[in-house]
């Protein structure tokens, strides 16, 4: 074990299915990977919305650096052991003043991800709190199995479904307030959501989406996933290289198919399909 948490809180995560605040980097550190990703947006636009905000942790190296960091993998160690993968990655941006929420519901609803046991880091590179729209989580759900889900497609629901639980107990529901440099880590059957960014100003998370035991596997598609830490023998997953550098074509490439295989998993059976 890495040993960077205490026995309370590793108690705490298997008790209550996410665990939060960790620090994980400084301020300045965290306004630095901001600083990167607002370049990098106004650079390359295209490649940095809609859908293109899955995985941009294979094209941006500034993003795999993140995803690699060595508190956030000493972290992920301490709760699922030392031999992990990284699945994917997702930017959840929302504007300022903007209407976009997400729906309670449960990371492994569609993912096709067997065991379904993964951890979901989520680092803030700004402050996340009640009036730009913090996630919101209900402790212990991870318990409880996977959910029925409804699909709603709302436009302001920046889920790829608007996949929706109904009957959520949310006065049981506790709001993960992050600055800068702050984490959460949470269980990918935790149920969640969150609500409008009301504030004057963007709130920008990184999700890492999620760390995967090597036992894991996809079940809907070829699986796809990076090497984080330990052993890889005995996986089924199809392992990644790490980025060569900024929006390099290859890598590119690499994204964009894996995107593909990524939407036609959370899409499988839907109704309709969006660009996200």
């Amino acid at each position: 074990m890495a040993g960077v948490l205490t026995p309370e809180q590793v108690a705490s995560y298997a008790r209550d299915g996410l665990l939060s605040p960790v620090d994980v980097l400084s301020v300045d550190q965290a306004e630095t990977c901001r600083r990167q990703l607002e370049s990098a947006e106004a650079r390359w636009p295209d490649s940095l919305s809609g859908a293109n905000r899955n995985n941009a942790h294979l094209v941006l190296p500034f993003l795999d650096q993140l995803t690699h960091h060595p508190t956030i993998l000493d972290v992920v160690e301490d709760l699922i052991g030392p031999d992990f993968l990284v699945a994917a990655s997702v930017l959840f941006i929302k504007d300022a003043r903007s209407e976009g929420f997400i729906s309670w519901h449960q990371d492994g609803t569609y993912m096709g991800l067997e065991p379904d046991d993964g951890v979901t880091a989520w680092i803030a590179l700004t402050p996340s709190n009640r009036s730009n729209g913090c996630m919101s989580m209900i402790p212990g759900t991870h318990k409880d199995g996977l959910h029925e889900h409804h699909d709603q497609f709302d436009p302001n629901n920046l889920l790829t479904r608007g996949q929706a639980i109904n009957d959520v107990a949310t006065d049981r529901a506790v709001d993960l307030i992050l600055e800068p440099g702050q984490a959460s880590f949470h269980h990918s059957r935790t149920i969640h959501g969150s609500q409008p960014n009301r504030s004057d100003a963007r709130r920008i998370g990184f999700a890492v989406q999620n760390y995967i035991r090597t036992n894991v596997r996809q079940t809907k598609a070829v699986g796809y996933a990076q090497h984080a830490r330990g052993q890889t023998s005995g996986s089924t997953m199809t392992l990644i290289p790490r980025p060569q550098g900024e929006m390099e074509p290859e890598d590119i490439a690499r994204r964009d198919n894996i995107n593909r295989v990524w939407s036609d998993v959370l899409y499988a059976g839907a109704a309709q399909r969006r660009n996200y």
